[in-house]
């Protein structure tokens, strides 16, 4: 059994609490041993680097501090927070002084110091390039029989952030999608940002930016859309009818992540998967 730190990011243990349910007996199916880092922190969600770069750095390279302390790699099903930690420990890499002005704080305030031989794992790229789409496509109990849309988001959308994928034109995704049983919708906003991290003081832009996204999934066709980033899921999900009222644009669509729809299609939480259904044909009819 594979063995992975487990870092939830700011969002799975708050206000997506169905991604918690969902990726620990999804790991479980498929013999991937997920490890608690419990004195891990927030990575600062990219909010607190616009005033302090240096402190979300030290928080990220806490954490990663914590799972090299065990020996081991990280897992998130957040992009947002897989991305921050690969920016963290690329500009380390980069940059010596800085790894070690990054380091003297960490040392003096916790203990610990980051040595950049753990790193950061998206789930989707681990399940692709780590479990293999063919062992998960033997697991599958409840196939998806669904169009799919994936949202990526921009976050883990760059080289050294989004596995052996393309950057520009991902398709780990779809592929996933297509070995879970479903159908995979292609659409051009998949990569798109969503403004997550400007809802609180660009509103109107962010709203504009979701409804976007929503539309164009819904105008290619898909009567789902699959998020594989927690803080995005927010957006896409819990504004889409604020957005909708903005924009003018039809956004209503069911939305889930990326955990819901691996431990549904693995025969996990048949009930939540029953009431899926029916609210895509509900929604699509």
């Amino acid at each position: 059994m594979a063995k992975m730190a487990y870092y939830p990011g700011n969002v799975a243990r708050a206000g997506a609490l169905e991604v918690e349910d969902t990726i620990q007996p999804m790991c479980k199916a498929l013999n991937i041993q997920l490890v608690e880092l419990p004195r891990a922190s927030s990575d600062g969600g990219n909010v607190i680097k616009q005033a302090t770069p240096k402190l979300q750095d030290a928080l990220v390279a806490r954490n990663l501090a914590l799972a090299e302390e065990k020996g081991l790699d990280i897992i998130t099903a957040c992009a947002s927070s897989h991305a921050i930690m690969r920016n963290t420990a690329d500009d380390m890499k980069r940059d010596p002084v800085y790894a070690n002005t990054v380091n003297n704080l960490l040392v003096r305030t916790s203990g610990l110091e980051y040595n950049g031989e753990s790193t950061s794992h998206h789930l989707l790229h681990y399940l692709v390039e780590h479990v293999g789409l063919d062992k998960i496509r033997d697991a599958v109990k409840n196939p998806l029989n669904m169009k799919v849309a994936a949202y990526y988001g921009p976050d883990m959308q760059r080289r050294g952030a989004c596995g052996q994928d393309d950057p520009f034109m991902p398709t780990y995704m779809e592929q996933l999608i297509t070995a879970l049983g479903g159908t995979p919708v292609d659409y051009d906003s998949k990569c798109a940002s969503v403004g997550s991290t400007s809802m609180l003081t660009l509103e109107d832009s962010s709203l504009a930016m979701t409804a976007a996204v929503l539309s164009d999934a819904i105008q290619s066709g898909a009567e789902l859309v699959v998020s594989a980033c927690t803080v995005s899921h927010i957006n896409l999900d819990s504004y889409q009818s604020k957005a909708g009222r903005q924009s003018g644009k039809n956004t209503t669509i069911p939305v889930c992540h990326l955990t819901e729809i691996v431990a549904f299609a693995l025969g996990y939480f048949p009930d939540r998967f029953a009431q899926l259904k029916t609210r895509v044909r509900l929604i699509g009819s």
